[in-house]
């Protein structure tokens, strides 16, 4: 039995902006405005004091109404704790002017409260000409341009995720790696059908970068953990184009060499994030809102530790191995837990120094 030594990193280094959470859930294509509050704040600042979270930031904070029920939730009371995104109006794609109505509600949100945009993985592989049935719509489809130049214009940050381990995309059989986890989840599965590759699904990515300079993306864990010299070739040929490391230690710990190197040149541009959800709504162990989940992140930026588990599960719920940490020194562990985010989201350095 290997024996190696073990650090518990009970706090990190400094304060961190979890950039990737999600508090509230909206109703990704069906119609309606409404949200389901999945915890409150009380019920999370005990675990955010616990483990110096500084800020959460809910992604998912929908849109209209429902919009304004997240903002009333998580950052009335604690302006200075959480931030809240909003979210495109999918169930509305269809209309004749939705291009000029998407942009006009990115300014509505940012009036009402709202920091940034969340772009789901619906758009590219749920998201059809009819919302749910006919052709699925691209993800560099021209009639979300108005969005994507709105979000630029009102400096608001845009996280978007378009695609999935590549497991998710070859067959369910013994060859595939993710083959348990496919099994528990076989609707996450984009194999059969008329669903694009993943490399299709990044380059559409891609080109939305490239045909708005102005507008600051942060691409969702780590655009594709899985090639991580893909994703430096896009950080290269695109200065607005970020990334954050959500549920995806489990990919950067297996290659811990590479994901240094990249964390070393990247530095200014990766941000902290867990994909985090409060218990109740998946119940995934690599996502599920914990002090535990983030013992593991800071155990993986902070040490050298070898061969230990990314997810607090007794088996590995993404697939069978376990990971290295990636030992960060205290400059870039700054930039990447808290000053990249904060940067993006013109909060004030003070509050974190």
């Amino acid at each position: 039995m290997l024996r190696v030594p073990q650090v518990h990193v009970a706090r990190p280094r400094f304060p961190v902006i979890d950039f990737h959470t999600h508090l509230t859930w909206g109703p990704f294509l069906d119609s309606g405005e409404s949200i389901t509050v999945l915890a409150e704040a009380p019920e999370i600042l005990s675990t955010m004091d616990a483990k110096n979270v500084r800020v959460m930031v809910n992604l998912t904070g929908g849109f209209g109404e429902g919009l304004l029920d997240s903002l009333r939730v998580h950052t009335e009371a604690n302006p200075d704790r959480f931030v809240v995104f909003t979210e495109p109006w999918w169930s509305r794609v269809a209309e004749p002017n939705y291009a000029r109505f998407q942009a006009d509600e990115m300014e509505r949100a940012h009036q009402a409260g709202a920091a940034g945009l969340k772009v789901l993985k619906a758009l590219g592989l749920y998201l059809r000409e009819n919302v749910t049935t006919g052709p699925l719509i691209k993800v560099d489809d021209k009639r979300f341009d108005p969005m994507w130049e709105a979000a630029g214009a009102l400096k608001m940050p845009v996280v978007i995720h378009v695609s999935d381990p590549r497991a998710f995309f070859l067959p369910i059989d013994r060859f595939n790696e993710r083959y348990e986890e496919l099994q528990a989840h076989p609707e996450w599965s984009f194999c059969r059908g008329d669903f694009p590759n993943n490399r299709e699904l990044q380059e559409a990515r891609r080109e939305v970068m490239a045909r708005h300079p102005r507008t600051q993306f942060v691409c969702a864990h780590v655009a594709d953990s899985e090639d991580l010299s893909y994703v430096s070739e896009c950080l290269n040929s695109h200065p607005n184009m970020h990334v954050d490391i959500s549920a995806r230690i489990a990919e950067l710990g297996r290659q811990p060499r590479t994901a240094r190197r990249f964390f070393d040149k990247y530095q200014d541009r990766i941000l902290f994030g867990t994909d985090a959800i409060p218990k109740g709504l998946l119940d995934i162990p690599y996502q599920t809102l914990s002090k535990e989940l983030y013992d593991i992140y800071y155990r993986f930026l902070e040490t050298e530790d070898e061969y230990f588990d990314y997810a607090p599960a007794p088996t590995p719920p993404q697939g069978r191995w376990r990971i290295y940490g990636i030992g960060l020194p205290e400059d870039i562990l700054r930039k990447v837990y808290w000053e990249n985010a904060a940067r993006l989201l013109g909060l004030d350095r003070t509050d974190f120094e």
